[in-house]
């Protein structure tokens, strides 16, 4: 579908021996980066993650959670006093608003209970497909596919996606992986990306992905950048 000349049976077994590798090196059962108690813990954390890392989202919630222990104390708090809480992960005035509206919504739409469907999940404040695939994948077990930067990055340099559109790679991403490995395969692409696939200089040497990726050695397609920031490459893949 988007490498020039794989059939989509040659493509089913490249997608078949990813995983697989995938699975050796980070195993079958996802970890979830970001601490939390319950739900609402890890969809607030989420939310906090946007353009900031893990370890530091992590940092702040360990106090943050231990000063409101319930929806209520962040629905009530003064936006001033979460502003200030929150600083650390950036964007602070945005994600302390969308917390707040966020808390009041879960407490009024559905009892504190936080929903279980990715359109009741986006229509709450702050909340996007990223945010509420990660909730219905690692709270629900439903399903899903969460598309981060690291996500897009790398399916499309594994020629599996080819926009720098994030709903439209999670929409590609489902056509071509198995729906068992939807939501492992965030996890595991985080965790390639941080560690070899990086956006500048990737470790192909190192990537025990490479005689399967049609990017290495310098051939990124940079589909998953915005289009004002490629470089115009063609991609090409010889086969397994």
């Amino acid at each position: 579908m988007f490498i020039k000349g794989e059939t989509k049976a040659a493509r089913d077994r490249r997608v078949q021996e990813i995983v697989k590798r995938l699975d050796a090196h980070y195993g079958s059962h996802p970890p979830i980066f970001l601490k939390n108690e319950n739900p609402w813990q890890l969809l607030f954390a989420t939310i906090l993650s946007a353009q900031c890392t893990d370890a530091r989202v992590n940092m702040v919630t360990e106090s943050l959670y231990r000063k409101y222990t319930c929806l209520e104390d962040f629905a009530k708090v003064d936006i001033k006093e979460l502003e200030q809480d929150i600083k650390p992960t950036g964007f602070y005035h945005n994600k302390a608003k969308n917390i707040k509206a966020c808390a009041a919504a879960l407490l009024e739409r559905y009892g504190g209970v936080v929903p279980d469907d990715i359109e009741a999940l986006t229509r709450l404040p702050g909340v996007g497909r990223k945010t509420g695939n990660l909730i219905l994948g690692n709270v629900y077990h439903k399903p899903s596919i969460v598309v981060d930067t690291h996500v897009k990055r790398v399916s499309n340099r594994l020629g599996l996606a080819d926009s720098a559109d994030p709903t439209k790679t999670e929409y590609q991403l489902m056509e071509v992986l198995p729906e068992d490995v939807w939501i492992r395969w965030n996890t595991h692409i985080i965790s390639l990306g941080r560690a070899i696939c990086h956006s500048q200089n990737p470790e192909c040497s190192v990537c025990y992905l490479r005689d399967l990726c049609p990017s290495r050695d310098g051939n990124d397609p940079e589909t998953w950048r915005p289009a004002s920031e490629r470089k115009k490459r063609g991609v090409t893949y010889d086969g397994l």
